[in-house]
């Protein structure tokens, strides 16, 4: 490739982690929360209310059957009143974000079911509220699950960016589309396609090393 192709391959490797970087925390502060919600009001629940259950569930899995693509364009009205414009790496946050808490927040939810009632219980027999019950049993039980879940989450997210790219996001997917498809530069493309595989064996290599530092912590304890 020419340094000018090694440049704009830098430069859309750090649009799509920034791409990536900034919905996924976004899901992850939003998505966590609905997850919680969605365990506590469960029935049986620490704050059980199943009409709100069946609500919150519904709306969660209105926007998860939806696909990406048909996502992206929809809420083209919603990315250009928040950030001012369809086009970007910055636009491309937006969808990004709604897509994934969805999605975050069902995969927080599973790992959120698996703690131990045993423990809820315990923590409900010497008074602790649904609060005491959400910070010092579900949350810290549950932790390794919410990692792991959340690194899916970011794996994700870089495919999604990627397609993000067939409407002028930036990142990776844009360089692959402009330059890899429409002007048939080969080399383009596998690079592209090495630098994702790259950066989805990275994100997942750090995500299982920290499940494991979790899971052995949560073995001494």
């Amino acid at each position: 490739m020419s340094e000018i192709m090694i440049e704009l391959l830098i430069s859309a490797i750090w649009e799509t982690l920034l791409m990536t970087v900034a919905s996924g925390l976004i899901s992850l502060v939003a998505g966590l929360p609905l997850g919680l919600a969605l365990v506590a009001t469960a029935k049986g629940g620490v704050a059980e209310n199943l009409w709100v259950n069946r609500i919150l569930g519904a709306v969660i899995n209105a926007f998860r059957s939806v696909p990406f693509i048909i996502l992206l364009v929809a809420l083209i009205p919603v990315t250009r009143f928040i950030v001012g414009t369809a086009l970007g790496t910055w636009a491309a946050i937006v969808p990004l974000a709604i897509a994934a808490t969805p999605y975050y927040a069902r995969i927080a939810e599973v790992s959120l079911r698996e703690v131990d009632k045993g423990l809820i219980e315990a923590v409900r027999a010497m008074g602790g509220n649904r609060w005491t019950i959400i910070r010092e049993v579900l949350i810290p039980e549950a932790l390794p699950g919410i990692v792991a879940g959340f690194t899916v989450t970011l794996v994700t997210l870089i495919g999604a960016s990627a397609m993000a790219g067939a409407i002028g996001a930036g990142g990776l997917g844009d360089l692959a589309i402009r330059y890899g498809y429409q002007r048939f530069e080969t080399g383009v493309m596998i690079a592209v396609v090495i630098v994702l595989i790259i950066l989805v064996c990275g994100i997942q290599w750090i995500g299982d090393r920290l499940v494991a530092q979790l899971d052995r912590r949560q073995a001494r304890n």
